[in-house]
């Protein structure tokens, strides 16, 4: 079994991505600028876009945090959005979800300027994905495809299921693992909370790629020796050996199952570093005009 350090792997693309803005810098062009905007006070999402901003630091690039309180009106909002796609000065940037109930996180999707969604949630960019044509692609699955890619994983020809649908993993990795590209070329099964008989569908797995969001979910069972997992899923679960009161658990029991894997991604430390990283990369393609 090999650990799929996500960790050390983001940590080696964001040097690289670094040396590339101290080049274009060099050179006279513009050092690139992501900003984020933050509505309310939501804990994670605090962490998350605090660590965003730490990242645009360690790669040389410019970042603006734009925070809103939590009553926030959609129309303010939108005009934030809107102000942000005119500014020549940003590159790009991202609306940190989730919203306030009270605002349509759609709607807000998509006043977002395509050409400066480095979420890479827009309906343009999601299209574009799936008729392969070059666009910012969905971060966690980006990140995911790096670490395929890094770690020299074969996936031409593999039985990659999934489990989780949604918009922001589960649905567009289904597509980036079907395509024909060097990461690709799978025979894709994308299951749910609906699927009969998980358990049959994930024993056929060459690859295993989990976002439910269920900790410990999938146990040494539901996979056959050899499988390559992605956990994706990352839950606070209390732990009172613990000094924080609690533990980070993925969706797969890890100790029970990497016995079993060939590669496997820890929790923490796998997906997570790489969904971030996958952000910077983007944004270095927006301020060159570049899509992957």
């Amino acid at each position: 079994m090999q650990l799929i350090d996500g960790k050390a792997t983001s940590k080696a693309i964001k040097l690289e991505i670094k040396d590339k803005v101290e080049e274009i810098t060099k050179n006279g062009g513009k050092r690139p600028h992501l900003a984020a905007v933050l509505v309310g006070n939501d804990g994670a999402s605090q962490t998350y876009v605090n660590s965003k901003v730490k990242s645009c630091e360690e790669v040389g690039f410019e970042s603006t945090l734009i925070r809103l309180e939590e009553d926030t009106t959609e129309e303010k909002l939108l005009e934030v959005v809107a102000q942000l796609n005119n500014d020549a000065a940003v590159d790009g940037f991202i609306v940190q979800l989730p919203l306030p109930k009270h605002i349509d996180e759609k709607k807000v999707t998509e006043a977002i300027d395509p050409n400066k969604d480095v979420d890479g949630f827009h309906p343009t960019n999601l299209g574009k994905m799936l008729l392969d044509l070059p666009t910012y692609l969905p971060a966690t699955p980006y990140g995911i495809i790096q670490l395929l890619e890094r770690y020299n994983i074969e996936t031409s020809g593999k039985k990659c299921v999934i489990i989780g649908r949604s918009h922001i993993v589960g649905s567009p990795m289904s597509v980036l693992m079907a395509r024909n590209s060097k990461v690709g070329n799978c025979t894709v099964t994308l299951t749910h909370s609906r699927t009969k008989d998980l358990a049959a569908e994930t024993r056929e797995a060459d690859i295993l790629i989990v976002a439910l969001g269920r900790a410990e979910f999938v146990t040494a069972d539901m996979v056959k020796e050899g499988t390559v997992i992605v956990d994706v899923g990352i839950t606070r679960v209390k732990d009172d050996s613990k000094k924080s009161g609690f533990a980070l658990k993925g969706d797969v029991k890890f100790d029970e199952v990497a016995p079993k894997a060939s590669f496997i991604t820890p929790v923490p430390g796998g997906v997570g570093p790489m969904t971030v990283c996958s952000l910077m990369m983007n944004t270095l393609q927006a301020a060159e005009g570049k899509k992957a």
